[in-house]
Formats: C-alpha cells, sequence, structure tokens
C-alpha cells in the first residue's frame, strides 16, 4: 500500500468571540469550499474561538478533520466559554503559549491562509512569511489584516522577497489556492 500523508492548510483568524459579519460570511464560504478536499487534507489552527471556530465548524460539517494547536492558556477551557472550539477533531496540547503555538501551526503547514484578525493573526501571516509557506490573505473582513496589502514591498511582506502573498477578497478561490499551493509547496520543498 502506497503512503500519501495528507496536506495540511492552516489557517490564521481572529479569537474575538463576536467577529464582523464580512468575516464570518467568507470563512464560513472558505471552510465550506476546502471541505471538497477532505479526503486529501485537513485543517490547522490555532485552537481557538472566533474565525477559527467558525472555519472549523464548517470544515467538520462538511466532513473533514481538523487539528487544533491548543496553547497553554485555552487547555482547561471547558464547553460554553467563548474560545472553547469542540471543532478540533485532533487536539495537540502545546503547552506553550498563544505565540509560541503559532510557530508550531504555520511550520507544520503546508499552505496558510489569513482569515481576517487583529496583532495575532498579523504575527502568523509574518511567521508564514518567514518560514516561505504558500500565503493567501482574505481581504475585506474588516479586521487590520486587510491593510497588509497597502504595506508590501513590490508585492512582498518585506524587502527580503521571501514569498509573494496572493491576496483575494473571494473566500471561493482562497481555498482553491490553498489546496493548490500546498501541492505545489510538497511536490517542491
Amino acid at each position: 500500500m502506497k503512503f500519501r500523508r495528507k496536506i495540511i492548510v492552516g489557517i490564521a483568524g481572529g479569537s474575538d468571540p463576536d467577529p464582523p459579519t464580512k468575516a464570518v460570511e467568507k470563512t464560513r464560504k472558505f471552510a465550506k469550499a476546502l471541505s471538497k478536499y477532505r479526503e486529501r487534507l485537513v485543517l490547522a489552527s490555532g485552537g481557538d474561538g472566533g474565525l477559527m471556530k467558525i472555519a472549523c465548524e464548517e470544515f467538520v460539517k462538511n466532513g473533514g478533520e481538523t487539528i487544533g494547536f491548543i496553547p497553554l492558556e485555552d487547555e482547561h477551557r471547558r464547553p460554553g466559554e467563548p474560545r472553547y472550539n469542540p471543532y478540533n477533531t485532533i487536539r495537540i496540547l502545546s503547552g506553550v503559549t498563544f505565540q509560541a503555538r503559532s510557530i508550531m501551526l504555520v511550520r507544520s503547514s503546508d499552505s496558510f491562509v489569513v482569515l481576517g484578525g487583529g496583532a495575532g493573526t498579523i504575527i502568523e501571516a509574518y511567521l508564514a512569511y518567514i518560514y516561505s509557506k504558500p500565503l493567501i490573505i482574505l481581504m475585506d473582513t474588516g479586521y487590520p489584516t486587510d491593510n497588509l496589502e497597502k504595506i508590501c514591498v513590490e508585492g512582498y511582506l518585506d524587502h527580503r522577497k521571501i514569498v509573494r502573498p496572493v491576496f483575494t477578497s473571494d473566500p471561493e478561490e482562497a481555498a482553491e489556492l490553498a489546496y493548490k499551493m500546498s501541492l505545489e509547496n510538497i511536490m517542491n520543498p
């Protein structure tokens, strides 16, 4: 039997308990579109609430599996708490802080999608950039990540030009790109 590992598509998204409506709608559309590849990939997140929980919920409801890299601060969250995510089908108790778990999440991903968020999400976008991960940034979400394209240097997140992020306002396109760019990344590491 030939072994074929699953692709890991990582996501970054705000953990706000009440995210902007545009971001919620786009996150649901992204996860639903990505779920058509559920036999070939898993969705990985930082394991929290907000957009991460929404993406995981949609992906799981459409037959997919998710991996949550749970930070130390969230290991003891219980059902009903805003940051608790019951849609982590695989839970990795990282034993490290929010920021440190982000490194594990990004480095484990074959491509990385920014669904919208603030400082933590922006940090994860830059980690994906620094680690040369194919990077897709969903725009028009109502979050500060919408401004990342404005600060680009010749299309890159900084002067080093490590990897050119793809900016899109279309969540279905983001899902397609995540899958295709993951395959390319695996084939040409």
